[in-house]
């Protein structure tokens, strides 16, 4: 339902641009979805600016209408079953809307072009970086492939990839994730587009890679003169990048300003509530007695590396080499690095869900050498939250059958009443009506996904979680809610996790203990309150840097 906005002091006429002319103009813009007979606004009375040169960003949370609005300028929506009842998205004066198909596709790719947020989705798993970095090229200029191949070289030297000849016939897999988004992006900026439309290019990223990648797109927009549409749900980005703020909820925009205003100022009560959103407080002080719950000493994964025709060995990928740690009852120990540091590696490993070298100790108990058998009993006592609450949880279950699932397996003898009980007990405890239980998952937004998620762990009584990522796919007042709703239940069950995550915002609010992950190996360890304070490790110093804008990271760290 989309409501009235709170009138705001502040239009998009804070800001004043040389040109007299903006770039593009987007006017009371509507959008509705059909669905059968029934219509349903996703956003309304959008009216903003973007000038030559400039950085606009639009916020707000999940369903706020960001992404349709961004949609609609390159008119990339689903339509028929999309459409817009009123508005006008004029780019250079002329209205987009009311150009035929044929004309649109001479617009996207040369005028103005996107970034998506997920590039290993985004990127043709088949097609070599040179095919798809040359084929918008090819598609609107016809130009040769000789030519072709001296500008692909030149825009991926452009966007910071390294050794760029040595790229041109890689496939995207083989790619680091901050890499392929530098591959889209070269893609995005090969036809010198005058106006390149960013869906939270960086979500997926990590903060050193995010910091490199937007310190990349902010230089490409001052040398082209190029303007940015950026949007993102990380308010921090936004603080350091854009020149101006819009905020959006329930389909309208209803604050905007120059950057610092709005961050000094907020008017709005929602623009107020999501700058209060960050995760705040520290995490329940741990017992230095409590039992140890899990223990890993001296702990390997070692991948192979085999080539040639009889696929001999000739070398290993040391995800994990010799890590040591141990998590008490009460206690949270946060893993961070960056992707490829092997944090997930090892909290795999220590579930024994993976296979590995070294002693592995659980509840007292050497679990390394037991059979997958053996350690079924165990499941119930070491559980696990994924990072993707749409991923994570069978869209074919009801949210009962979900959290039940573990129970049925376990205690195969409980009566269904009482596994209902249970059902609606873990629920209730997360903070989620019990009587949606009998709904399905793709009826829940997805901070309340990843409270499934956290119910379907809990409802089995385990005494040790391991939380990987669990909040880097949600908005920032979900990942409040979400920092606050483990706190709680940590506190209130005594439960040890094993908390993975590269948001070092995140990670202090939750964690008492740090270990720091590069290459496989732990190059920092200590308290939260230490390490934050006084990191050591040139790694360390680096990625709070690059979490909180403390200084320049260029060099810091590898690429």
């Amino acid at each position: 339902m989309l409501v009235a906005p709170i009138p705001s002091p502040r239009t998009d006429t804070d800001v004043t641009s040389s040109d007299p002319q903006p770039l593009l103009e987007v006017r009371n813009l509507a959008v509705s979805f059909r669905q059968g007979g029934t219509v349903f606004p996703a956003a309304e009375g959008v009216s903003f600016d973007i000038a030559r040169g400039e950085t606009l960003a639009l916020v707000g949370e999940s369903g706020s209408g960001k992404s349709v609005t961004a949609l609609s300028i390159p008119r990339l929506l689903p339509y028929p079953a999309a459409f817009h009842p009123s508005g006008e998205v004029r780019l250079n004066g002329r209205d987009l809307l009311k150009l035929d198909e044929r004309d649109m596709r001479q617009v996207r790719g040369r005028d103005i072009t996107m970034v998506f947020q997920e590039p290993m989705t985004s990127l043709n798993p088949l097609h070599t970086i040179e095919q798809q970095v040359g084929e918008i090229m090819r598609a609107h200029f016809g130009i040769g492939q000789k030519e072709v191949h001296t500008r692909v070289i030149d825009l991926l030297t452009q966007v910071g990839i390294p050794d760029p000849r040595s790229r041109l016939n890689a496939y995207p897999h083989q790619l680091s994730g901050g890499q392929r988004q530098r591959v889209m992006i070269a893609i995005a900026l090969a036809n010198e587009p005058a106006l390149l439309i960013a869906d939270e290019p960086t979500t997926a990223l990590d903060v050193t890679v995010q910091a490199q990648i937007l310190n990349l797109l902010d230089d490409l927009k001052r040398r082209r003169n190029m303007a940015v549409l950026f949007i993102t749900h990380d308010l921090g980005i936004v603080r350091r990048f854009a020149d101006r703020v819009a905020v959006m909820t329930n389909g309208r925009i209803v604050e905007m300003g120059p950057t610092e205003a709005i961050f000094a100022d907020p008017q709005h009560p929602y623009t107020q509530k999501l700058l209060a959103a960050e995760p705040k407080g520290a995490p329940p002080v741990s017992n230095p007695t409590a039992p140890v719950i899990a223990e890993v000493k001296d702990l390997k994964v070692w991948f192979p590396i085999k080539r040639g025709f009889l696929r001999r060995t000739v070398g290993y990928i040391k995800a994990v080499d010799g890590i040591s740690l141990k998590v008490r009852a009460g206690q949270t120990v946060g893993v961070v690095g960056e992707s490829g540091s092997g944090k997930t590696t090892l909290g795999l490993a220590l579930l024994r869900l993976i296979s590995s070298e070294g002693s592995i100790v659980f509840m007292g108990r050497d679990i390394q050498g037991l059979k997958s058998k053996a350690t079924r009993s165990l499941r119930k006592d070491m559980q696990v939250v994924f990072q993707d609450p749409f991923g994570a949880l069978s869209p074919r279950l009801s949210i009962a059958d979900i959290v039940g699932e573990g129970l049925s397996v376990h205690r195969p003898g409980m009566k269904p009443q009482e596994l209902d009980a249970k059902v609606v007990s873990a629920l209730t405890e997360v903070g989620l009506d019990a009587e949606t239980r009998f709904r399905y998952p793709h009826e829940f937004s997805g901070g309340q996904r990843q409270r499934i998620s956290i119910a379907r762990a809990l409802v089995l009584e385990p005494k040790f979680v391991m939380l990987d990522e669990p909040t880097s796919a949600l908005d920032m007042s979900v990942q409040a809610e979400v920092v606050d709703l483990l706190r709680a239940l940590q506190a209130r069950h005594g439960l040890a996790y094993l908390f993975i995550s590269h948001d070092l915002k995140v990670v202090r609010a939750l964690a008492n203990d740090v270990i720091v992950m590069k290459d496989g190996k732990v190059v920092e360890e200590g308290s939260t309150e230490a390490i934050f304070a006084s990191p050591q490790s040139p790694y360390t110093k680096a990625l709070m840097a690059a979490a909180f804008n403390i200084e320049a990271i260029e060099g810091s760290v590898r690429q």
